[in-house]
């Protein structure tokens, strides 16, 4: 089965998505087999990651935009604005798809794991992500 899911964002940051994902592998036919996500995006990338604790949250994003600086003079391609270039450095960085098994109709996640899909533009948009479950 493939179908696709808009997640709306309304700027930078790790947008938890498990319990979307969760519904749709919850409602599937299939009872078991892989959950295959991928983000439509190069400014975006989806992430498993501590679902918990906040703070790890916030750490990894000030990792990544320490890592990933705007501004950056090495950059050429600004024409969207000082976010775009670091965007597309981060996405690449992460990941545009994940992988995660699912077992009698529910993903075979860890107790702390949640998935996210990390926005790293400013501005809001509307984020698309292709489920395809084999």
């Amino acid at each position: 089965m493939i179908s696709q899911i808009s997640v709306a964002v309304n700027g930078p940051g790790l947008h938890l998505i498990t319990e979307r994902i969760r519904e749709l592998i919850s409602s599937c036919e299939q009872r078991e087999g892989l959950c295959t996500l991928f983000i439509r995006h190069t400014s975006a990338s989806l992430l498993i990651q501590e679902n918990y604790d906040d703070s790890a949250r916030v750490d990894l994003e000030n990792w990544l935009n320490r890592l990933v600086p705007e501004n950056d003079s090495l950059y050429t391609h600004t024409l969207e604005g000082s976010d775009d270039m670091p965007a597309h450095i981060k996405a690449a960085l992460t990941a545009t798809q994940l992988s995660i098994p699912f077992q009698h109709g529910e993903l075979m996640l860890g107790t702390w794991q949640g998935i996210y899909l990390w926005e790293h533009r400013y501005h809001a948009s509307q984020r698309q992500i292709v489920i395809h479950t084999q």
